[in-house]
């Protein structure tokens, strides 16, 4: 029996969050949603990566989808969307990106609909199935 490849190439997580990443890591591989995953601690790390690839534009080498928290040291999600959608424009990377927290704050909700690289607010523990739809949309498989 043949196994079905990955729906993506690379997906991103940008979280300090160690307990949270391992989770992650464990449903992409058991479930088979990504080939490859980039792991970016706070949003600066993240940067320094992205700013060159999208400078040379290797669309190659971006994520098709990036999972995203607020609450993290050095340079925060909040910081980060800011200055990524001032890097990113006139780019053209098929790049998804959801904010996923532990934030319920309704006014941190509002505030991610400001950003319109924003696809979804995921509210922490996502469900495994949730991982599984969001990553198969991501083809048009959902």
């Amino acid at each position: 029996m043949k196994l079905q490849s990955p729906p993506i190439k690379l997906a991103c997580i940008i979280d300090d969050d160690d307990v949270y990443i391992n989770l992650i890591k464990k449903i992409i591989d058991i479930k088979r949603l990504s080939e490859n995953l980039l792991v970016f601690k706070n949003g600066q790390e993240a940067l320094n990566y992205f700013t060159p690839i999208m400078e040379h534009s290797s669309e190659d080498s971006f994520p098709e989808i990036i999972l995203l928290d607020l609450n993290m040291p050095i340079m925060d999600g909040w910081k980060f969307l800011e200055t990524f959608t001032k890097i990113k424009t006139g780019k053209d990377f098929k790049t998804t990106l959801y904010i996923v927290s532990s934030s319920i704050n309704p006014f941190d909700l509002e505030r991610a609909k400001e950003f319109s690289m924003v696809t979804d607010y995921l509210i922490k523990p996502v469900d495994i199935n949730e991982f599984e739809a969001i990553f198969n949309k991501q083809l048009g498989v959902a």
